[in-house]
C-alpha cells in the first residue's frame, strides 16, 4: 500500500523507484545510495512521517546520497537481503555494499548524527537482529534470577 506522501517522493522529489529486478543496476550506478522501505503505509503511520523527512535529509546531504523508493511488491524480498526487522526502514549502501539501516521514525537530530556515522563506516554484511521483545526459543530472559542466569 502507498500514500500520496510516499508517491510524492518519486513524482515531486525525483526519487527512483526500484524493485528486485532493478535494484542492483541502480546501486551499481550510484556511489552512495539509500533505499526507503515504507512498508504498509496505510497501517504504519510512521511511513508517512519518514516520507516527509526524507526530502529534508536529501537537502542536508545534497548529491552525496542518491535515494530510491522500494516498490511495495519487492519490499519483503529485499528485506531478506538487508535483514532489517521493522518498517519503515532506510537502508544505506556504498557501491552496492551494505552500510547500515535506520528503522522507524527518529528525531531530526538523530538523523543528523546517525547518517554521518553510517556514511563513515566500511561496507559490511547485514546482521540479523531479533525484533524488540522477541527472545530465543520464545523464552524471555529472567535477568532477576541470578542463580539460574539463563532462560526460563
Amino acid at each position: 500500500m502507498t500514500t500520496p506522501l510516499i508517491e510524492a517522493l518519486v513524482t515531486r522529489h525525483g526519487f527512483a523507484c526500484v524493485d528486485e529486478t532493478t535494484v542492483d543496476a541502480f546501486l551499481a550506478a550510484h556511489e552512495t545510495a539509500l533505499l526507503f522501505f515504507p512498508g504498509d503505509a496505510e497501517r504504519l503511520v510512521e511511513s508517512n512521517d519518514v516520507a516527509v523527512i526524507l526530502p529534508e535529509i536529501m537537502k542536508a546531504y545534497g548529491t552525496r546520497i542518491t535515494p530510491a523508493l522500494v516498490a511495495s511488491a519487492s519490499e519483503r524480498a529485499l528485506q531478506k537481503r538487508y535483514l532489517f526487522n521493522a518498517f519503515p526502514t532506510i537502508v544505506f549502501l556504498r557501491q552496492g555494499g551494505y552500510l547500515s539501516h535506520l528503522s522507524r521514525v527518529l528525531d531530526w537530530q538523530d538523523y543528523l548524527s546517525e547518517i554521518p556515522a553510517i556514511l563513515a563506516r566500511d561496507v559490511t554484511i547485514p546482521k540479523f537482529e531479533f525484533p524488540e521483545g522477541c527472545y530465543s526459543n520464545g523464552l524471555k530472559r529472567d535477568a532477576d534470577n541470578a542463580q539460574q542466569g539463563d532462560f526460563q
